[in-house]
């Protein structure tokens, strides 16, 4: 690799995104060519310039670029010093066909809340068993490209509802230890999955991911105090391993599971003087 260059890449098991880009080119250039996705552009560092359609086009500060699939585009550095970004690759379930030609017509969207939530996407993306949140988090990405690329006149609202937040609360606790993803989740609740989490969040407070990853960690504190190791307790209450477990465990309850196991080893709560 060319000094000065970085590149990591990999395909998440989260339905929709086909693969995770992060890179910092100095001078490539890349030639003429097509992806059958959707190409998600954050440029964190400098600035690219590129042809989609015939249209000379760049990515100024703080944007997002959408790049449809099939439509020929390059890419080279627009500063002396290079380029970093971030690239999401969606596939034709978050983005239809229909919307090609608005994203060939307006490739650049300057909106400050898509790009904090794409930024969130790639953050969750980056940390191993953590697909539920990824997946509500792109349904909203996907919904706000929506938003930018549909005329205004077919944008419908709904209205958040609490039937469907207990319907999915109580398939969430009749699924704790295992992974429901969203899609499944919207399929038998019958509702999209965006709303299938924006109500859930409305009436309980709480995002659907972050309810599951409490009940899990409360459901490890049971067990812990049982004598199960912390290993086993991760993969029996549905974390990906123990090190998933120990991070949100720490972050919730304060202390490491194995601290916790220890500190509740002493058979009861402290004696009451009479």
């Amino acid at each position: 690799m060319v000094p000065g260059q970085q590149l990591s890449a990999w395909r998440p098991p989260v339905a929709g995104v086909v693969e995770v880009l992060h890179a910092r080119f100095t001078e490539h250039a890349y030639p003429m060519h097509v992806h059958d996705a959707w190409t998600l552009l954050m440029v964190d560092d400098g600035a690219v310039r590129y042809d989609l359609d015939r249209h000379a086009l760049g990515t100024p500060r703080d944007t997002v670029s959408l790049l449809p699939p099939q439509v020929p585009h390059n890419g080279s550095p627009a500063t002396s010093h290079g380029f970093r970004k971030r690239v999401l690759y969606l596939d034709m379930t978050q983005l239809d066909e229909s919307l090609i030609g608005p994203a060939v017509d307006g490739p650049i969207l300057s909106d400050p809340v898509l790009r904090t939530r794409v930024g969130q996407l790639h953050a969750v993306l980056t940390r191993r068993g953590e697909e539920f949140e990824a997946e509500s988090r792109l349904a909203f990405v996907s919904e706000r490209l929506r938003e930018h690329l549909r005329p205004k006149a077919v944008r419908r609202g709904t209205a958040p509802s609490r039937g469907v937040a207990r319907r999915l609360r109580e398939l969430l606790d009749e699924r704790l230890p295992d992974a429901v993803t969203l899609e499944e989740a919207a399929r038998l609740v019958h509702a999209h999955p965006t709303h299938l989490v924006r109500a859930f969040s409305a009436a309980f407070g709480i995002a659907p991911h972050q309810y599951v990853t409490s009940r899990r960690v409360d459901l490890a504190r049971r067990l812990l105090l049982d004598g199960r190791p912390p290993g086993e307790v991760a993969a029996s209450v549905g974390f990906h391993d123990q090190s998933h477990l120990t991070r949100h465990f720490k972050r919730i309850v304060g202390i490491a599971p194995g601290r916790y196991a220890r500190a509740g080893s002493g058979g009861g709560p402290p004696a009451t003087r009479a």
